[in-house]
């Protein structure tokens, strides 16, 4: 299987060269040329085995230039129950929200507590195959911009990794404190964290501009490195976040929520738009997905371009109690239009150039339609987010993080406004520890403590919940990274920090 640039589909790359280069050269995403098929018979083959079964089975789809033992020494390496806390790194919890039985998806089990382990602890794995396969003897240079989750994750799946360097940018005001201190007392001696005066949309854009600078990368080239990414934009990120659509399919199958063919729908709080991305391939692989419920904080440049195909990143910027939902600019949504005009990259290309230069582009008709059908949009704003917390524990006894309690409002919005009672999995991406503050608010009425590990063990106190234990031991961790530094001095930042003149 071969992958596709979203801007020119005259770009052709293998699989290994797509996740060790990370972006194409103009700037476009890999996708790949076609997608397998499953048929409910492969699914039932999917239910009989483990989750690390079912990546392997998926993962080799795609990957057709790894050898089964890279694909199984990878799976078996990342998935481990030490690392995710059992056989299985993501359990469905079954709850009742109303009258309405959901399957929430705990995808955050994993080292640093949020979904983005999912991806991030194969990655590795995928990346340092693809760059012996393709470029071999040079050293990969992972640029990531992260609005919380992302980073963390990434620093954690790369530390001390072998042939590697790995560079994060956050926004300085805009992850939560936990989030801030899991980046900032990092270990490895490959990794550096930078916080920069601006949001997550100037930090994306911000690396995306590296990437594509001929001048900084011919500066890599002479020092026998090269730029990659472990951000979403990059297929080896967003590929493994496919498997675990199907693996909660399997599950409540093998657990009689479902019958085989039953559809469901998938409700995703959404950023960067690679969660729910994943799970349209995994439709369009076979997976019987009725409709995808995109769940926006009050940045809901999404809910108005489902609403209106037009999207609009020009408005107010706001920071909110999901920071990871803070984005503007959802890079992953030029994958979707790519599929959705069958591969006309030359509109792409245009849409996305109008994003850059004038802050909007509208999609045509056959595309909006497509959309209409496939697609809901909602939002949710910071007190309704905490009032579903607040329900969802006194009325269920589940604590929910900050994200989470986004898609399950607006899912209740989808219900109130179709009727709709197909059965529903809700993405849950990060444990409630990671935004503490904010669900402490939400569950008790008594005044919070100020030091923010003190609010953690009165959560864990007052809900009788355990403080997951990547969490508890930063509260004596070392802080390593301290330096900030202004959007316009990212590329300098870069280069300084692999002490390239």
């Amino acid at each position: 299987m071969n992958y596709n640039s979203t801007r020119n589909k005259n770009t052709v790359v293998s699989a290994s060269q797509a996740i060790a280069q990370g972006i194409s050269e103009e700037g476009g995403l890999f996708v790949p040329q076609s997608l397998p098929k499953y048929s409910l018979d492969d699914i039932k083959a999917l239910a009989e085995k483990d989750y690390r079964g079912r990546a392997k089975k998926i993962l080799g789809d795609f990957l057709s230039d790894f050898t089964e033992e890279e694909i199984s020494d990878s799976v078996e390496a990342a998935y481990t129950a030490e690392k995710f806390g059992s056989d299985n790194p993501s359990p469905i919890s079954y709850i009742e929200c109303g009258d309405k039985k959901v399957s929430v998806l705990e995808l955050w089990h994993g080292p640093t507590c949020a979904f983005k382990d999912m991806a991030l602890q194969i990655l590795p794995h995928l990346l340092t195959k693809s760059v012996k396969k393709t470029y071999n003897g040079k050293e990969a240079v992972i640029l990531v911009a992260t609005s919380g989750d992302t980073g963390k994750a990434a620093l954690e799946g790369f530390k001390d990794v072998d042939g590697t360097k790995i560079i994060v940018f956050y926004p300085v005001d805009g992850v939560s404190p936990m989030q801030k201190r899991q980046m900032a007392t990092q270990q490895g001696e490959n990794v550096n964290v930078v916080a920069i005066k601006g949001n997550f949309d100037d930090a994306q854009t911000g690396v995306k501009k590296i990437f594509t600078n001929s001048e900084i990368k011919n500066k890599l080239a002479e020092n026998n490195k090269l730029f990659s990414s472990a951000n979403s934009i990059n297929w080896g990120r967003l590929l493994p976040q496919i498997v675990y659509y199907f693996s909660a399919y399997c599950d409540m199958l093998n657990e009689g929520k479902i019958n085989l063919g039953d559809k469901i729908n998938v409700a995703v709080p959404t950023g960067n738009f690679g969660n729910i991305l994943a799970s349209f391939y995994a439709k369009n692989m076979g997976l019987p997905i009725a409709k995808f419920i995109c769940a926006s904080n009050a940045n809901n440049v999404l809910t108005d371009f489902i609403a209106t195909g037009t999207y609009d990143k020009k408005r107010k910027f706001y920071t909110t109690i999901s920071p990871s939902m803070d984005i503007l600019v959802s890079s992953n949504l030029e994958r979707l239009l790519y599929h959705l005009t069958d591969g006309d990259d030359t509109k792409v290309a245009q849409w996305m150039n109008e994003l850059s230069t004038e802050g909007k582009y509208s999609v045509d008709a056959d595309v909006k339609a497509k959309i209409d059908e496939l697609f809901f949009g909602g939002f949710c704003d910071d007190e309704n987010t905490q009032k579903t917390i607040s329900e969802l524990y006194k009325n269920e006894n589940y604590l929910s993080d900050t994200h989470t309690a986004v898609a399950v409002n607006v899912y209740h919005q989808y219900v109130e406004k179709t009727g709709d009672t197909t059965p529903v999995v809700i993405a849950s991406t990060a444990s409630p520890y990671k935004f503490s503050q904010s669900v402490l608010e939400a569950v008790t009425d008594e005044k919070l403590p100020d030091d923010e590990f003190a609010m953690v063990d009165e959560l864990s106190a007052k809900t009788k919940t355990a403080v997951p234990a990547p969490l508890a031991s930063l509260k004596d961790a070392k802080v390593r990274f301290e330096t900030e530094c202004e959007v316009d001095e990212m590329p300098q930042t870069v280069l300084d920090s692999l002490s390239i003149k």
